[in-house]
C-alpha cells in the first residue's frame, strides 16, 4: 500500500477583486501528489495555472481570497502562520519561475544569492556555503562554476540563468518542486536540457514535482 499523499489540494478556489467584481482565477481544483511523483498541469495562457501554484505556496496577491484546503506533508498551509510558511518554503517547498530574470536579483552576484540562501536556511558557515554553491552549480550543468559565482544574472544566457534558478530551488533539498513553465523563451535544444535536468534531479532526490506548461509535448 502507498503512504499518504505529500500534497492534497481540496476544492481550492481563488477569487481576485476587480472593478467589475470578483474574478475567479482558480475554480474548485482538486489534485493529489505522492512523494517522488511528477504531476503535469497543462492549459492555455491565462487559465490560472500560475495562480494555482501560488495558492499551493500561499504566495497569492494580498487581496486575493482563497477557499478550500492545501494539505502539504500533513499541514494545511492555508492555516499556517507566516513564520511557519517561510520555513516550509525555504526547506520543503521550492519553485522555479518561468522567467529567471525576474526571480533572480539583478544587483547581486550568483554567488551571493546562492550562499545567502544556504546560510539562512541551512545555517552553513561562509566557506561551507561557498563550497556547496559550487557543487550545486556543477550539478545543474554550469561550466566553470567557481567563476560563475562572481557573475551577475545579466552576464549569463537565458538557459544558464534558468539553471541557476534551479540550483537555488534545489539548494535546500525540497520535498516538492513546482516548475512554472521553466522552458519559456528558451531555444528548443536548451528546453530539452532543462527538462532532462529537472527529471534527473527529481529521480536522484526522490522529490515530487509539479510541471506547469502550455505545451503537451513538454509534459510528454
Amino acid at each position: 500500500m502507498s503512504g499518504p499523499d505529500l500534497l492534497s489540494v481540496e476544492d481550492v478556489a481563488v477569487d481576485l477583486p476587480t472593478a467589475r467584481g470578483p474574478l475567479r482565477a482558480v475554480d474548485r481544483v482538486d489534485l493529489t501528489l505522492g512523494a517522488g511523483r511528477t504531476l503535469g498541469v497543462v492549459g492555455e495562457s491565462g487559465c490560472g495555472k500560475t495562480m494555482l501554484s501560488r495558492a499551493i505556496l500561499q504566495l497569492l496577491p494580498k487581496r486575493a481570497r482563497l477557499s478550500g484546503a492545501v494539505i502539504f506533508d500533513g499541514q494545511d498551509l492555508a492555516r499556517c502562520r507566516a513564520a511557519a510558511l517561510r520555513k516550509l518554503r525555504a526547506r520543503s517547498l521550492a519553485m522555479v519561475f518561468q522567467e529567471p530574470m525576474t526571480s533572480l536579483n539583478p544587483v547581486l552576484t550568483i554567488g551571493t544569492q546562492l550562499i545567502e540562501t544556504l546560510q539562512e536556511h541551512l545555517e552553513l558557515d561562509a566557506a561551507a556555503a561557498r563550497k556547496r554553491s559550487v557543487e550545486l552549480l556543477a550539478a545543474v550543468g554550469i561550466p566553470a562554476p567557481e567563476q560563475r559565482l562572481t557573475q551577475y544574472p545579466h552576464q549569463l544566457s537565458g538557459g544558464m540563468r534558468q539553471r541557476v534558478a534551479i540550483a537555488i530551488a534545489l539548494s535546500c533539498e525540497p520535498k516538492l518542486l513546482i516548475a512554472d513553465e521553466p522552458t519559456t523563451a528558451l531555444a528548443v535544444t536548451v528546453q530539452a536540457q532543462i527538462l532532462d535536468l529537472l527529471a534527473r534531479a527529481r529521480r536522484r532526490r526522490h522529490m515530487a514535482m509539479i510541471l506547469i506548461t502550455t505545451d503537451l509535448g513538454v509534459v510528454a
